[in-house]
């Protein structure tokens, strides 16, 4: 089974090691009014703060749930604005009706939807919204050498497949959402973007995979200086943004 405190024992690099989310995500959250300065924001499995960082900067006061002590610890160094629970959210106590927004961003597979979604629904405020993206790393319709690399690598596990859905399958997850009535869909986006890397930076992004091991991390490393030491990864990040069912969440079963 894949480790979900994996990224623990990465939390030194794990800030630098993963990209930042693309522009295009951060412009179509501001289109959709919940970027507004004073906004009260749950960002929940925050990480080191990727999305964290710039809620701060946009002006939102910023509660982070982040389970990882180490990670935490760099949270709190990082943005010491926000305020932050050291716990998984299923286990924390979150008030009623106190956050205008809640953020789950690359991190709603590790959560518990069951016991969460009642949680998050009773937290936020009749008008408040649940926004949901993720990093996709390598966009499946993008094939590269570098991929096809990647590929043959995935290929020699003898280990099964990471278990639960398929994070590129946003129609899937809707649904997951949906299914409580608890929570409506009313947006759903896909942004495409690229960015270049070189060894170290693909290893140290890699090794923060919580299905890829360290030797992994180096071949694919290896596999980037025998194609010229740079290679253009073609990533996607999916949003989707929900809104509470007006029920009250003693209904849902």
């Amino acid at each position: 089974m894949v480790d979900p405190m994996h990224f623990e024992a990465h939390a030194a690099i794990y800030g630098e090691a993963r990209p930042p989310y693309p522009p295009a995500l951060w412009d179509s959250l501001r289109g959709l009014g919940v970027l507004e300065p004073g906004l009260r924001a749950l960002d929940i499995g925050a990480g080191t703060g990727q999305a964290t960082g710039p809620l701060i900067a946009a002006g939102l006061n910023v509660t982070a749930v982040e389970p990882g002590r180490r990670l935490a610890t760099h949270l709190r160094h990082a943005h010491p604005e926000a305020a932050v629970i050291v716990e998984r959210v299923e286990d924390a106590e979150l008030p009623e009706k106190a956050f205008d927004i809640a953020i789950a961003a690359t991190s709603i597979h590790w959560i518990d939807l069951d016991i969460a979604l009642p949680k998050i629904h009773r937290t936020l405020t009749n008008n408040g919204g649940f926004l949901v993206w993720r990093n996709v790393f390598g966009d499946p319709d993008a094939r590269t050498p570098f991929r096809e690399h990647v590929a043959r690598i995935v290929q020699d596990r003898r280990t099964p497949p990471r278990p639960g859905s398929d994070p590129e399958d946003v129609s899937a997850l809707t649904a997951e959402f949906t299914r409580s009535g608890l929570f409506a869909v009313d947006v759903v986006r896909t942004f495409r973007w690229n960015i270049e890397l070189n060894d170290r930076q693909v290893f140290r992004l890699f090794s923060t995979f919580s299905d890829w091991t360290a030797e992994e991390a180096d071949r694919a490393a290896a596999a980037v200086r025998e194609l010229g030491n740079t290679v253009v990864e073609h990533y996607m990040t999916w949003l989707v943004a929900l809104t509470p069912a007006n029920i009250p969440c003693a209904d849902w079963r």
